[in-house]
């Protein structure tokens, strides 16, 4: 059993695969994409996030409880 948060989801991530993993809208997905300080890849028109930097965001913007207890299982 692969403990990784989001294991299952490509290395990078467009608006609607980040509302998918956080349970969000896609209006939802996009207003973090265009969050000041998210991690946002710009390629052509497409706003999208790499997932390593993704869990690295969470980590700063939570307490990050759940994500140490998985990274130190």
């Amino acid at each position: 059993m692969n403990k990784e948060p989001f294991a299952n989801l490509p290395d990078v991530l467009n608006a609607k695969q980040l509302a998918e993993a956080l349970h969000l809208s896609r209006a939802g997905a996009y207003n973090l994409l265009n969050t000041e300080d998210f991690p946002t890849l710009k390629i052509g028109g497409r706003k999208l996030v790499m997932k390593q930097d993704l869990l690295l965001w969470l980590k700063k913007h939570t307490n990050g409880q759940e994500l140490q207890k998985i990274d130190n299982s």
